[in-house]
């Protein structure tokens, strides 16, 4: 056995995980608002969905509104990660780009994708009753997934995919470059998650 090794470990994928604070009270608001949201449009959207209920973009830019201040309250979370990663941080031009919010009833699930065009995604839950799913992120190394050799154990770098058991006030932030998806509701109850990406407004803010 090699007794003098050095593992350096570069392009690590994060991802960030957050309670948010006061997200009972938040969750209570934003489960009535997505069910309102859900009776005003029975269609809604389809994208990652199968089964379920996908809503169109949510106004976060109304003021007083319930997905106004939410999103308000998230931005200390979306700085931090911003921060962490060694990025620049300029407060006024980080934007939340887009907010939605999918409602799985039993056996419903969301398939392997990404969210192009956007620096950050997150994946915030309102509702999540035991057994709703793991949120399973896959290896963005394509050849890795394909060509390896057996593995005889389970470690951080053979590894293609990866759950996390999730609870209600769970945010999750990471690149939307990272391949995600949400397994199977195997609960009786729904659940209801609300995502959204984040972007740079690289224009000048002060002018209209």
């Amino acid at each position: 056995m090699a007794t003098k090794r050095e593992i350096l470990k570069y392009f690590a994928q994060p991802i960030f995980r957050y309670k948010v604070d006061n997200y009972k009270t938040f969750n209570k608001e934003l489960e009535e608002y997505i069910y309102k949201l859900k009776e005003e449009d029975e269609e809604g959207v389809v994208r990652s969905n199968r089964g379920g209920w996908h809503s169109k973009s949510f106004k976060v830019r109304e003021k007083g509104s319930i997905q106004h201040r939410f999103t308000q309250a998230l931005s200390k979370y979306i700085f931090d990660t911003f921060k962490c990663y060694g990025w620049k941080c300029v407060p006024e031009r980080i934007v939340v780009s887009e907010m939605w919010a999918i409602i799985n009833k039993p056996n419903d699930f969301n398939v392997i994708h990404t969210h192009p065009n956007s620096f950050l995604s997150a994946a915030y839950y309102v509702k999540a009753p035991k057994d709703a799913g793991k949120f399973v992120f896959e290896n963005p190394n394509t050849v890795a997934t394909h060509s390896y050799p057996a593995p005889e154990r389970k470690t951080e770098f053979n590894v293609k995919t990866a759950g996390l058991e999730i609870e209600e006030g769970d945010l999750l932030l990471f690149p939307a470059y990272l391949p995600h998806k949400v397994n199977e509701n195997k609960s009786s109850e729904d659940r209801i998650v609300i995502s959204f990406n984040v972007n740079i407004n690289y224009f000048d803010i002060d002018k209209n």
